[in-house]
């Protein structure tokens, strides 16, 4: 985020953020495991497992329909809320199979001393919804920090740093936890990177530390939960604010188109064959005593909570 006082004229009309995650690259991954826990698989096959989960993942996310609510405040050093930033955004398929995302309330800013970056915009699509795929594991130092529960689910714990960092380039910097039966990330904690300082004037762009929460949804964990309550320490003065992100309704699209069977009358003239009744497609019933996980966010889930 920027700080108002490094800014000339600035409009902040139609500010939206794109929900497509885009991770280049196949790369090999790099590891270390930490000397005072060892895991019971070898950690090269974790990563190998979880990262190939990954991409599965982020492939079947581009295929669902979801609502996402983003709201910024800047706080006074007793945590009143002084100025706001709010958006709600649909993520929807339509009958081509386009993914698009319309703007269903996005009220007038009245943050006064940051601003929303293209940068923040992209750590919205990207970091905080933190996905990492076998595309882009080879990225990332991972060192393998113990096992650990979040809630009732148990976890395999990394800590994450990235090798190198190329320009313009976004990254994530923080910590990990895979479910170790499902072998996906359930909790993320950490902060975009790099900061932004430039050595002679410019604008200063800071990042807040943030955590993010996955519940599971059908067969994958998706993200439905962000937090984020940090100061962020500008050269011309420090700047409290906290930040709400919630993922919702999340819905596989399904076509309505139908292929149905035709024939050929002796004039020459189709007809369309008699519709066949539907098949049962309900989804199997749960059964909620065997599920792991108790959320106290969002019921009928698994959803960890705060380490």
């Amino acid at each position: 985020m920027i700080h108002h006082s490094h800014l000339s004229a600035k409009t902040l009309a139609a500010i939206g953020a794109a929900f497509v995650l885009t991770f280049p690259l196949s790369l090999v991954a790099t590891y270390s495991q930490a000397q005072s826990a060892s895991p019971d698989v070898p950690v090269e096959e974790i990563i190998k497992k979880f990262s190939e989960k990954e991409k599965e993942f982020k492939a079947a996310r581009a295929n669902y329909t979801f609502r996402q609510e983003v709201r910024v405040q800047e706080l006074s050093a007793n945590d009143r809320v002084q100025g706001e930033y709010q958006t709600t955004t649909e993520i929807y398929i339509d009958a081509s199979g386009k993914r698009s995302e319309r703007i269903v309330y996005a009220p007038a800013p009245s943050l006064k001393r940051l601003v929303i970056s293209a940068e923040d915009l992209q750590d919205l699509r990207e970091i905080q919804p933190f996905v990492l795929t076998s595309d882009d594991v080879g990225k990332y130092k991972l060192t393998f920090a113990g096992r650990e529960k979040i809630d009732e689910v148990s976890t395999y714990a990394f800590d994450v740093t990235p090798k190198t960092m190329e320009k313009g380039q976004r990254y994530f910097e923080g910590k990990i936890w895979v479910d170790d039966r499902d072998f996906q990330i359930v909790k993320t904690y950490g902060k975009p990177v790099p900061d932004i300082r430039p050595s002679k004037g410019g604008q200063e762009n800071l990042f807040p530390k943030f955590e993010t929460y996955r519940e599971q949804i059908d067969d994958y964990w998706f993200p439905t939960y962000t937090r984020a309550v940090d100061t962020l320490e500008f050269s011309t003065g420090n700047q409290k604010m906290r930040e709400i992100v919630r993922y919702t309704n999340y819905k596989r699209f399904q076509t309505s188109v139908k292929i149905r069977a035709v024939s050929v009358a002796e004039d020459g003239s189709i007809k369309a064959a008699p519709e066949a009744p539907p098949a049962d497609r309900s989804a199997p019933l749960i059964d909620r005593k065997s599920t792991r996980l108790n959320s106290s966010h969002v019921s009928e889930s698994r959803m960890p909570s705060s380490a």
